[in-house]
């Protein structure tokens, strides 16, 4: 069942306090230039995330392990990522396709956090439930991180990388407090609820986006992206996940 339909579903249903739906009118601009996007929502049928943070300590793994990356592949192109200390850095290649530090391993219903700071600005953003295919070496959401000096503030919405574009952008005026919650000089916390076909996120610890797929994403490995670009150099830490299992 495709986003719209559910938002549809849950007004009729008596859900109504669940439906945002008015543009802020700083984001007319990119209203008008991704509402024709095939994944882009309609305003008034966006669902909001009002949920605090899930908590973050307890059951979580630890990704990187003894200032490896063992248990990660690189996918796309070749920009350089490292681990020291407990944190990873990516660094662009100039020329290069945008490149995704990957899990080997695939997760479906999950709690995933981490932290990430800019040293030289750069697109970038946590894929999850990712795929890989022929087309595309890499496809699926991602969480947007859209980097400092951006101002349009969507860090923390959900983009269908090379799959249609955004499926959750944050222009609505409820989604004020999202775009300003990114830190421009220092750490940022990602956090990212996935459970069936419903994901939620969250930018140090204001909520942002709650997505309903059509469970076409449910399954596939995380991604730390480095985007095509002339420069770029971002860092992440604290880099963990909880699998979720049960109703």
């Amino acid at each position: 069942m495709k986003t719209k339909n559910i938002a549809l579903v849950l007004v009729a249903l008596g859900f109504s306090h669940a439906i945002a739906g008015e543009i802020d009118p700083s984001q007319e601009p990119w209203l008008g230039k991704y509402q024709k996007q095939e994944n882009a929502p309609k305003p008034e049928e966006m669902l909001l995330n009002t949920d605090p943070e899930p908590e973050l300590k307890e059951g979580f793994e630890n990704m990187v392990k003894d200032d490896t990356l063992n248990n990660w592949v690189l996918k796309g192109g070749e920009s350089k990522f490292t681990a020291k200390d407990g944190v990873v850095t990516g660094v662009c290649t100039p020329g290069e396709a945008s490149t995704y530090l990957s899990t080997k391993k695939d997760y479906s219903d999950f709690i995933f956090t981490c932290e990430m700071k800019w040293e030289v600005d750069i697109n970038s953003g946590v894929m999850f439930r990712a795929k890989s295919g022929e087309k595309h070496a890499v496809f699926g959401p991602q969480v947007e991180m859209e980097g400092v000096e951006s101002t349009r503030g969507w860090s923390g919405g959900i983009y269908g990388q090379s799959c249609g574009g955004y499926w959750y952008p944050l222009w609505l005026k409820a989604h004020d407090k999202a775009r300003k919650a990114l830190n421009k000089e220092g750490w940022n916390r990602v956090t990212i609820y996935a459970k069936g076909n419903t994901v939620k996120t969250w930018v140090n610890g204001v909520p942002a986006a709650h997505w309903v797929g059509d469970g076409t994403y449910n399954k596939g490995y995380f991604g730390l992206q480095i985007h095509h670009a002339p420069k770029g150099k971002v860092l992440w830490r604290g880099i963990k996940v909880k699998e979720l299992t049960g109703k």
